[in-house]
This record gives C-alpha cells, sequence and structure tokens, in this order.
C-alpha cells in the first residue's frame, strides 16, 4: 500500500503561552530534541523520509517551522490561521495524490523501552487494508468519557485512506468530526493499542513530565550547557547557564539559572522568562 506522511505543526500552542509566543509548539525541546524532529525521527524508522514521501504543515510562527524542516520533507505553509487538523490535510491534497496517509501530531511525545522510534507504531500500518481508518490509542482512565473511541484515548498518530482524504476541503476543520467519528459510525475505525509512555505536551505540567522522562532517572545537559550549580531530575538545554539549584524543570537553549536562584516544576527560556509547571507525579507509562 502506497503511503505517505504528513506532520501537523501549524497550532498556536496556547496552553503553552507564554513560552509559545517565541518559538512555535512544534520546536519546543523535549529532551534538548525538538518535538517536530522526534515525529521526523519516528517516520523515518517506518522509512518515511523526504518530501516525496514526508510533508509539514506550517502557520503559526510558520517561518521558523519552515527553516528548521528546510529540504527534510515537503513544506504547506497556510495563509492566515491555521487549518486545523482537517484542513491541513484538505490544502495537501494534490501531494497526498491517492495515497493512504499516516498523521502525526507534533506536540504528541511518544516512548516505547521495548521499540525504537517507528518501530514502536509500526502495527498502524501491519495488514492495513487500505479503506479503513486506524488510530494509536490507549487505554481511557474512563473508558465512557467523551472523546474516546472505544475506550481509548488518542495518542498522537493516525491512518487514513485516500478515499476519506481526497474531498477534505481547504478550509477550517478537524479530524475528528470530518473523518473519525463517521468511519466510527460506519464501523470502518479500528484503534491499535500504543505500548509506551505517551504525553501530548499540550500544558506546561505535561511538557515537563515528557522532558523529565526523556531525562530518565537521573538529569540530561547538553554537551555545550555550563553547570555549576545542584541539578536534580532536570533537563539543562544548548549553551545553558545553571549556578544555583534546578530540580524537575527544564532549561531551554542559552537560558540562565543564577546563582542564588532554585528552579522548581518550572521552565526556563532565555531573559528570565519563567512558566510554572503544576506539581506532577512521577512519570510513566500513560
Amino acid at each position: 500500500m502506497d503511503v505517505c506522511a504528513v506532520v501537523l505543526a501549524a497550532g498556536e500552542g496556547t496552553r503553552l503561552r507564554p513560552l509559545t509566543e517565541r518559538v512555535p509548539k512544534a520546536l519546543c525541546p523535549v529532551g534538548n530534541v525538538p518535538l517536530l524532529d522526534r515525529a521526523l525521527a519516528r517516520l523515518s524508522g517506518l522509512g518515511l523520509t523526504g518530501p516525496e514521501r514526508v510533508a509539514v504543515n506550517a502557520c503559526y510562527l510558520g517561518d521558523l517551522v519552515v527553516g528548521h524542516v528546510g529540504s527534510r520533507a515537503h513544506l504547506s505553509v497556510e495563509p492566515g490561521n491555521p487549518l486545523g487538523t482537517a484542513g491541513g490535510l484538505g490544502n495537501l491534497r494534490d501531494w497526498i495524490a491517492g495515497r493512504g496517509v499516516l498523521v502525526g501530531n507534533a506536540d504528541a511525545y511518544l516512548a516505547d523501552p521495548d521499540a525504537a522510534p517507528g518501530a514502536d507504531i509500526a502495527a498502524l500500518l501491519d495488514g492495513w487494508d487500505g479503506r479503513s481508518v486506524r488510530l494509536l490509542g490507549q487505554p481511557a482512565d474512563d473508558p465512557a468519557a467523551p472523546g474516546t473511541f472505544s475506550g481509548h484515548r488518542f495518542v498522537g498518530f493516525s491512518l487514513l485512506p485516500w478515499r476519506l482524504v481526497r474531498d477534505l476541503p481547504a478550509a477550517f476543520g478537524d479530524l475528528v468530526r470530518a473523518v473519525w467519528r463517521p468511519a466510527e459510525a460506519a464501523g470502518a475505525l479500528a484503534v491499535v493499542p500504543y505500548r509506551g509512555t505517551f504525553f501530548d505536551t499540550g500544558t506546561p505540567a505535561d511538557y515537563l513530565a515528557a522532558n523529565l522522562h526523556a531525562a530518565g532517572d537521573g538529569s540530561l545537559a547538553h554537551p555545550t550547557a555550563t553547570v555549576t550549580g545542584r541539578v536534580r531530575r532536570a533537563v539543562i538545554g544548548a549553551g545553558a547557564t545553571v549556578r544555583g539549584e534546578v530540580d524537575r524543570a527544564v532549561v531551554w537553549p542559552g537560558a540562565t539559572v543564577g546563582p542564588d536562584e532554585r528552579l522548581t516544576d518550572a521552565i526556563r527560556a532565555r531573559d528570565g522568562l519563567t512558566v510554572p509547571a503544576a506539581r506532577i507525579a512521577e512519570p510513566g507509562t500513560g
């Protein structure tokens, strides 16, 4: 089955403001790797690479996304406001051109200790008939809650047939109402379980949790960071300077934590911008 891939990276990331007033959410680093690069690496693990097989849409702070992607993927820059998950695919109709499409949210953090990126979602493609819709999912805490599918919550990737993509307009719309729910009602939607860890990184708390998961049991500091202070359970970005105490926090590239500061449960960006993250449980599966 001929399949292409689209990474959705056009959104504004309003819940992560003011961080996303400077950097689009797709380029926010998790474990010192931009989320968008994690998505592209996962697709590469499936053999999907280059502008003929992979597209990235952009809108909000789109010039930053375009510059970051470069020639690694086909770029679809949406005019005006973001077109949403369905409109973004409609705008790519001529590029998709009859193929099935694997759609990934750039802000989805996925990690499976037993499978490399790509291999961890390969079940989405295995044995696909080219006509049904498949969603990657995990059991929901409340299987009957709104937004669930067969008792599962969506975790970032879906596989769509051309027959359901070809008529999507290049106008604002979401895949839930335009494709997923109608396919579910027709008995043409299946949930493929994901065994690893998932965070949607949409809130400061979830963004921090994803970073702490990426750091493992300790801390993760970029080789170019300067760390002379005390660091516990943290991610320190490229060129950052930490002279104070950092505990359960993320220090973005180029940011500074002064010698008299203690940064806890927060994200620190350049120019002293600090975004608190509510106290969270230790990150784990789900």
